[in-house]
């Protein structure tokens, strides 16, 4: 295991994934910066991963894990119906920040997709098979190939009910150690650290199982 950084008190350096170490880690890790959050996290891990879907502010979690751990497994399940805006971001970030990209996309394709299910509403019961063959599917796929003990996500506080409900770090469904270097920041803080790195933002993002801002798509709650 490499040593990336800070330690604990009270922690042992090789976490044990129950709720008194996360409360207590989470408490520590309250006042650290992203990068030391970042660091300890590595710290952890033998199998890294962050996710992404070059959503607004992606770049962010993308630059600070990539420049502690350059090589480390970006994994992105493109759905099929990003915009044009989304694609062209992530093909400017794969490219300025170096990114080993691993991408997944649905078994089916979009175009087959449109003629015998399109996008049902969130309220119809087809979307839960819509979400599952655009997202989990691949997700779970991804999972299962890169096996990852700590996973890097850019969840922040107030994006969503169930994100309130998380910190720091939590656990995953799967058991997985999921950081979040970044859950306490402000859009308004994340404008600074992109203008501070140089790093584009794209706002004209479109997810198809979400529809609304404020719901889970299912992958992480």
């Amino acid at each position: 295991m490499k040593e990336h950084g800070i330690k604990l008190s009270g922690v042992n350096n090789k976490v044990k994934l129950n709720k008194m170490n996360i409360d207590k880690i989470n408490k520590e890790l309250r006042s650290k910066s992203p990068q030391e959050i970042t660091a300890w996290a590595l710290s952890q891990a033998k199998k890294p991963i962050v996710t992404t879907n070059f959503r607004p502010y992606a770049g962010a979690i993308l630059h600070l894990v990539s420049k502690i751990s350059k090589n480390i497994d970006v994994i992105w399940c493109d759905t099929g119906y990003n915009t044009p805006n989304t694609y062209r971001h992530a093909e400017e970030l794969i490219e300025r920040l170096e990114l080993n990209v691993d991408v997944y996309v649905p078994k089916q394709t979009t175009a087959y997709r449109d003629v015998v299910l399109g996008i049902p509403s969130v309220d119809d019961p087809q979307h839960k098979l819509f979400t599952e063959q655009v997202k989990l599917e691949p997700f779970k796929r991804a999972m299962e190939k890169h096996k990852p003990d700590v996973w890097f996500t850019n969840l922040r506080k107030g994006q969503t009910a169930f994100r309130d409900s998380i910190d720091i770090v939590s656990k995953s469904k799967d058991g997985v150690l999921k950081v979040s270097p970044f859950y306490h920041w402000t859009d308004e803080e994340l404008d600074v650290y992109l203008t501070k790195c140089c790093l584009p933002n794209e706002f004209k993002y479109y997810d198809p199982t979400k529809q609304l801002e404020n719901r889970e798509c299912g992958l992480h709650a």
